[in-house]
């Protein structure tokens, strides 16, 4: 095999690989060898196939098995022994001629072909030990507690049917039938019967709730709703549809009196047991939060280190994906860039910008984690998995084959965790001083941060829209 560098030009390589015909005429035969055995044809007994009549009936198909392999080994060959790295996947140009494509096939000529790849510039990393970050940890209140417990309360309402020819309003419950069509037709998932619905709680496709204000039970109307743009159901996702709901029900919330008899209502032995699992779950909150901000010190100070340029196609490859984000949520909300106060060329500058700094960041955590042989243990991916399917109830055995069958979804799953133990390893390295804030100091600039996207964490940027249940 002959292997010339024909192009270097910014991030693009291009080689001609040249592979003889007796080396591949070599591989055909070792493959007829091992077909031979298996083989059953008419008139001959297993294993007694002549050679000649073998290559006349499976050389083709055998000569094409053999050039796809070596290809594929050879560019995997070609990229180690020149140690580069790749920013996406090789392009394989194979002869355009047809009849050089059947002489090579026929074993009459050597196979020329091309291999273009984009690759990943070295990347030299700064010194972490010059890290110095703050952390901000948040006592957690009584007051908190209790606010959070009011919220447990708020949520666990008893509902009692209101009078005859009551209307629903905001903060009722409506318990309806529904079945939904788009053009006509009837969808999967589309109908339901004896469905709460609670008012003004945003659990259901905006737009639902509010047009089932003012129904009474026994009432029947038609709900007209489009679903948005980044509906998780990519089927439905944009389209318009039509629900004919009936409310069987309108219920009005009772009060709720927070002692142990409501703690024991919810599975726990006491109040004072209840207050207990509010306050862990607040510390954990604030704990995320606290977690959340020093890991944008960080990757601000990486950012800041590590000023290379990426690879375009996986920068376009980045901004084609927020961008498409930013647009279905805009539309989804009924709103436009003069609402942002800004333009659409000013937005794309941004994003653009957004996406540079996160496949930059994302190279150099890869980076840091490859040299440091940070790795991510089929346990942790395991139970990535687990926590996945719980949130389909019902249909996690669904979910466990679509990850067996999917290795780029199980990939997607291992991404933030390799991210996470990259972050870990940083922190041990920095110099970490810790700092006494209120919740409100925590917390306040959370919204901002993730409004414009500074972390380069994908899976909690652009989540709008996606937790709607649709009825």
């Amino acid at each position: 095999m002959q292997v010339t560098e024909i192009r270097t030009e910014g991030f693009e390589r291009e080689f001609r690989v040249v592979m003889p015909a007796a080396d591949l005429e070599a591989k055909v035969n070792a493959r007829l060898d091992e077909l031979k055995d298996r083989v059953q044809l008419k008139g001959f007994r297993p294993g007694k196939v002549p050679a000649a009549h073998l290559k006349r009936v499976y050389g083709r198909n055998a000569m094409l098995e053999v050039i796809e392999a070596a290809v594929n080994e050879a560019t995997t060959q070609l990229i180690a022994e020149r140690g580069l790295k790749l920013a996406t996947d090789p392009k394989v140009t194979l002869p355009p001629d047809q009849n050089e494509v059947e002489n090579v096939i026929g074993g009459k000529s050597d196979l020329s072909y091309t291999v273009a790849l984009e690759i990943v510039p070295p990347i030299q990393l700064g010194d972490f030990k010059a890290l110095k970050l703050e952390k901000l940890v948040a006592d957690t209140t009584d007051t908190e507690v209790n606010e959070a417990l009011q919220k447990v309360a708020d949520n666990n309402k008893p509902f009692a049917a209101k009078g005859e020819g009551a209307k629903a309003e905001s903060g009722d419950r409506a318990v309806i039938s529904f079945v939904g069509t788009i053009n006509g037709e009837a969808f999967e998932g589309g109908s339901g019967e004896d469905i709460a619905v609670h008012l003004g709680s945003g659990a259901f496709i905006p737009g639902f709730e509010q047009q089932l204000t003012g129904i009474a039970a026994g009432e029947s109307r038609t709900v007209n709703i489009t679903f948005p743009d980044n509906y998780v159901n990519e089927k439905l996702a944009g389209k318009h549809a039509e629900f004919a709901v009936t409310a069987k029900a309108v219920e009005a919330p009772g009060k709720v009196t927070i002692d142990d008899d409501f703690a024991k209502s919810l599975g726990m032995e006491s109040l004072a047991a209840l207050k207990d699992a509010v306050k862990d779950r607040v510390e954990q909150e604030h704990a995320a939060a606290s977690r959340q901000r020093i890991k944008r010190q960080l990757l601000d100070q990486l950012d800041a280190m590590h000023k290379f340029e990426a690879p375009p196609t996986l920068v376009e490859n980045e901004f084609t994906q927020v961008w498409k984000t930013i647009v279905a949520d805009l539309e989804s909300q009924g709103r436009t860039f003069a609402d942002e106060n800004t333009t659409e060329e000013a937005a794309k500058a941004e994003y653009r910008g957004i996406a540079e700094r996160r496949v930059r960041l994302g190279l150099v955590l890869a980076e840091i984690g490859d040299k440091n042989n940070i790795k991510v243990p089929d346990d942790d991916i395991t139970k990535a998995v687990i926590e996945r399917a719980r949130e389909f109830p019902g249909k996690e055995e669904q979910v466990w084959q679509f990850y067996r069958e999917n290795p780029q979804a199980l990939a997607s799953l291992r991404a933030p965790i390799f991210e996470e133990k990259v972050i870990d390893f940083l922190l041990e390295l920095a110099s970490v001083t810790e700092k006494k804030v209120s919740r409100k100091e925590l917390y306040q600039d959370e919204e901002h941060a993730h409004d414009h996207d500074h972390d380069h964490d994908h899976d909690h940027d652009h989540h709008h829209g996606h937790d709607h249940k649709h009825p």
